[in-house]
């Protein structure tokens, strides 16, 4: 089975948080989109996407957003990853053998897949790439109704693309 790529379906799963409680897709998908960032915590590029992936957490919480950062890693070191990088939306754990990220064939991270509340794939990526979080966020403006604001500012340096 291939990637989820955009406008095919999302692999339906369930997964348990950093608190223990189960996570599962289809539940999510009944209260709108999600994003789904597949990660490790000592990805150079996890670490420079995520306060990004934040910043559009942090503008869209009010309506709602859901972004669910998958972790391949143990609770202790997501926990970790989390504070360090200061990520406050919810973190799933995808522990060994990675059945999850088999699923959807995670090659490279982070990878991204946007779910719309149909279960379609609407944008998806690896590694950091400026056009996708763009895209991503402009497809959460549009869904809430709500302006964005800029996601990058003047000052800094963004790369287009960054390998995961």
């Amino acid at each position: 089975m291939a990637a989820p790529t955009a406008k095919q379906t999302a692999i339906p799963f369930d997964l348990s948080t950093l608190d223990g409680n189960k996570q599962s897709l289809q539940d999510g998908l009944a209260k709108g989109p999600v994003l789904l960032a597949f990660f490790k915590v000592d990805c150079p590029t996890c670490q420079f996407a995520f306060p990004f992936l934040e910043r559009i957490h942090q503008h869209f919480r009010d309506q709602g957003i859901q972004i669910w950062g998958v972790s391949q890693d143990t609770a202790p070191d997501t926990r970790k990853f989390s504070q360090t990088f200061g990520v406050t939306f919810p973190l799933l754990l995808d522990e060994k053998p990675y059945k999850v990220s088999a699923q959807y064939q995670v090659q490279f991270v982070p990878s991204l897949f946007l779910v719309t509340p149909d279960g379609q794939v609407e944008i998806s990526g690896d590694g950091f790439a400026k056009q996708d979080l763009l895209g991503i966020q402009k497809y959460f403006s549009k869904h809430f109704s709500i302006a964005a604001v800029p996601l990058f500012r003047a000052d800094e340096k963004i790369p287009e693309f960054k390998p995961g």
